[in-house]
C-alpha cells in the first residue's frame, strides 16, 4: 500500500503537501478513527477545514485498501455452556 498525503490549499491559493487528514474529511469519506489507523492513513487532528479532492482521495485509497485486506482467520467456536448432569436417586 503506498503513502498517501492530504493537500492543503493555502490562502494565496498555492497547494501544499500536509501532515494528514481531518477528523471531518474521514467522516465525510465514511471512515472512522480507528479504520484510519488500519489502514495507514495519516490524521491530523489540529486541522479542521475540508477539501473535496482529499475526501475523493480517501475514499479511493479505502476502496483499494478493502479489496487488497486479508481474509480474517475464523474466531474460534464458542465453549457450549456446562451443563449438570441429573443426579442420582438415591436408595433407600
Amino acid at each position: 500500500m503506498q503513502h498517501i498525503k492530504a493537500t492543503i490549499i493555502k490562502q494565496n491559493g498555492k497547494r501544499r503537501s500536509g501532515r494528514g487528514f481531518s477528523l471531518n474529511e474521514l467522516g465525510k469519506a465514511g471512515l472512522t478513527k480507528q479504520d484510519a489507523k488500519r489502514i495507514g492513513i495519516p490524521l491530523d487532528v489540529k486541522r479542521r477545514s475540508e477539501h473535496e479532492e482529499n475526501i475523493m482521495t480517501l475514499k479511493e485509497h479505502a476502496a483499494k485498501a478493502k479489496s487488497e485486506a486479508k481474509p480474517k482467520a475464523p474466531k474460534n467456536k464458542p465453549k457450549a455452556e456446562h451443563t449438570e448432569k441429573p443426579k442420582k436417586k438415591a436408595k433407600s
